[in-house]
C-alpha cells in the first residue's frame, strides 16, 4: 500500500490582509498570519508545505501590468511565482486563488537548505481570460513561464518567519488577500 498524506495546519488568516495598491513589494498577510517555523523545521529533505490563499484583484485596462507572489523565509525569497501578466480588459474585484507547494531539497546552515516550489493561480483577471459570462477564467502554472528550479538557499537551523508577499508592476490596480492557510504535509 502507498504512502497516507495529511495535512497539519500551521496558521490561517482570520482577517483580510491590507489593499495592496503600491508598485512595491508588500506583505499581503494580516499580522497575525505571519508564522515563525521554528529552529530545524525543515529537518529532512522532502518535508512539504501547502500555502493556500483566496482574494480580490482589481487591474486597468490601459495598464494592467503583472501580479507576482514570493513566499519569503527571513530574508530569503525560497519561492517566487515571477510576472504573471494580468489582463487587458480591466477588471474590478474579481477572485483569484493561489496555491503553491514547496519541497525541502537540502538541509543545513548558512544556505545549505534549500525548497523546491510550484503552484497554480487562477483569476479571471489573467492575461487571456475571457468574458466571465463566455468562459473559465484563466488559470497559470507558477514559476510562470519557466521549469520549477530550486530557490535561494537558507539557514533551516535558525527560525524563520515564513511570509507571503505580492507585487505589482504599476500602481494602477489593487490586491487584497481574504483566506490564507499555511499547512504541513507529512
Amino acid at each position: 500500500m502507498g504512502r497516507q498524506y495529511w495535512g497539519n495546519p500551521l496558521i490561517v488568516a482570520q482577517t483580510d490582509g491590507p489593499t495592496i495598491t503600491a508598485a512595491s513589494r508588500t506583505s499581503c498577510l494580516p499580522p497575525g498570519a505571519k508564522y515563525t517555523l521554528p529552529n530545524n523545521f525543515w529537518e529532512v529533505a522532502g518535508k512539504m508545505v501547502r500555502i493556500t490563499a483566496y482574494g480580490r484583484i482589481s487591474c486597468a485596462v490601459t495598464t494592467p501590468g503583472t501580479a507576482r507572489f514570493d513566499v519569503g523565509l527571513g530574508g530569503v525569497v525560497a519561492f517566487d511565482s515571477l510576472a504573471i501578466p494580468l489582463n487587458i480588459v480591466a477588471k474590478t474585484n474579481v477572485p483569484w486563488c493561489l496555491e503553491i507547494l514547496l519541497t525541502c531539497r537540502t538541509i543545513g546552515q548558512s544556505t545549505s537548505a534549500t525548497l523546491m516550489g510550484s503552484g497554480f493561480w487562477t483569476s479571471e483577471a489573467s492575461v487571456g481570460a475571457p468574458a466571465a459570462a463566455t468562459g473559465a477564467p484563466g488559470s497559470f502554472l507558477l514559476p510562470y513561464n519557466t521549469a520549477p528550479a530550486v530557490g535561494t538557499g537558507f539557514d533551516e537551523t535558525s527560525a524563520l518567519a515564513l511570509d507571503l508577499f505580492f507585487t505589482q508592476t504599476v500602481a494602477t490596480g489593487s490586491m487584497t488577500l481574504h483566506q490564507y492557510l499555511l499547512e504541513e504535509i507529512g
